[in-house]
């Protein structure tokens, strides 16, 4: 596939999308939007591909919306053209776990797409901020709901009704990231990781996600009602069976992934 605004590669089972529009910092735009969308379905789409890892560039992970696109827009405009929509909630609906590697600048709309992702690996220059306040308006694309699940009510406030950005440190501090990896390794370090999940079952990774996901989803009672019961579908896997033989017989598991 050919796109205009990122980059897809293919590294063995980890399919790496990067943000590609250096002039404006990565921001996000209409059709940055639609092209990653179809390269996060084509990726879902590949039997072959057990992880994803979404990156920018060394100065910015994404730039937040793109203004220009937006400042001649009306409160009409943006409710007749559904402005983010699904298209950009992909990226927290993929099956399959996408690792994002976030370097530089991560705003607004750069900062949510990262919290849709499952993990988030942050370089020492990772800075994410919703400042939507000082334009007057709110982050429409989760942020306010996903920050503060993250790294919970105060901290959350405080960054959305300041603007005030948070540096790397601070983010692996509050859980914001999972890691800080220095700049030099972030995209290889992220692919590593991708490519260590998806070489375990696809399926029963996907039944993992689903159930950690379940937690900000539901009581802890019906969560762990949620959690045994897709335990017990995994017995169900050949997977399941080849990797309790291969721990018996002190061999690595060959996993078919069904």
């Amino acid at each position: 596939m050919t796109f205009e605004t990122l980059i897809l590669e293919k590294h063995d089972n980890v399919g790496l999308v990067r943000l590609n529009r250096p002039e404006a910092y990565n921001a996000l735009n209409d059709q940055l939007m639609d092209e990653l969308t179809a390269a996060l379905d084509a990726l879902e789409a590949d039997d072959s591909i057990g992880a994803i890892v979404l990156a920018g560039s060394d100065k910015a992970f994404a730039a937040g919306a793109d203004i220009k696109m937006m400042r001649e827009w009306g409160m009409m405009d943006v409710f007749k053209r559904q402005f983010i929509t699904a298209n950009w909630e992909r990226a927290s609906r993929c099956r399959k776990p996408v690792i994002a590697a976030v370097s530089g600048l991560a705003l607004g709309g750069g900062c949510e797409l990262a919290m849709m992702c499952d993990i988030i690996l942050a370089a020492e220059n990772a800075r994410f901020a919703l400042p939507e306040i000082t334009l007057a308006t709110i982050p429409g694309a989760g942020g306010t709901q996903r920050l503060t699940r993250a790294v919970g009510k105060s901290k959350a406030m405080e960054m959305i009704l300041s603007g005030r950005p948070m540096f790397a440190e601070e983010a692996e501090r509050c859980g914001l990231v999972s890691r800080i990896v220095p700049l030099a390794d972030l995209v290889q370090e992220a692919v590593t990781l991708a490519s260590r999940v998806a070489g375990f079952s696809q399926p029963v990774v996907a039944l993992a996600k689903e159930c950690v996901n379940r937690a900000f989803e539901s009581g802890l009672s019906e969560g762990v009602l949620y959690e045994r019961r897709m335990a017990y579908i995994t017995f169900g896997t050949e997977d399941q069976s080849e990797g309790l033989a291969a721990f018996v017989e002190k061999r690595p598991p060959q996993f078919i992934h069904r």
